[in-house]
């Protein structure tokens, strides 16, 4: 029999405090400073938005937008906040393209458990690269995804990428 190591999982598996509060806000807000950015694998901070590596990815790369403002739809949020939502992720979409050459890209919002959101309360958007070939029988057989670079190395190689970047440069 083979085994598939995904040592990360166990944390998620565990964690009690994961349905008691919005973990968009406690990585976000609570954490202004910025201090445990690396810690929450955030890449990007905008003002209304930021960008997170999954902590819990369906591949490689796979990387969240997120509103700072708690809202589980679009309602509430100004057109500022939309359109620099939008920006943020045609930037990580371009950052992505560099960073790991992807075949195409899954992006996607999920409003409500019934739609798959896994953490409904707080929007957010997926940003998931494709690659030729990346998916195989794991999934639908054994419900297991096979991951061939750790969440730490993603991050480092994205951080390259995002460093100090302006929402201004991903417009030119």
């Amino acid at each position: 029999m083979k085994r598939l190591w995904a040592p990360w999982r166990i944390d998620y598996i565990l964690d009690k405090n994961k349905n008691i509060s919005c973990l968009f806000c406690d990585v976000s807000q609570k954490n202004k400073s910025r201090t445990r950015d690396k810690e929450n694998l955030i890449l990007f901070r905008g003002d209304h938005c930021f960008v997170l590596l999954n902590k819990y990815p369906y591949n490689n790369g796979h990387l969240m937008v997120v509103p700072y403002m708690h809202t589980s739809t679009f309602e509430g949020l100004s057109d500022d906040m939309l359109f620099e939502f939008i920006r943020i992720q045609r930037m990580s979409v371009d950052i992505l393209k560099k960073a790991l050459n992807p075949d195409g890209f899954n992006i996607g919002l999920n409003f409500g458990k019934v739609a798959g959101a896994g953490m409904e309360s707080h929007m957010h958007l997926h940003i998931v690269p494709r690659w030729t070939g990346d998916t195989d029988s794991m999934p639908i057989i054994a419900e297991v995804r096979v991951m061939p670079e750790h969440l730490q190395k993603t991050y480092k190689k994205l951080l390259k990428f995002f460093g100090k970047r302006q929402l201004k440069e991903s417009l030119s």
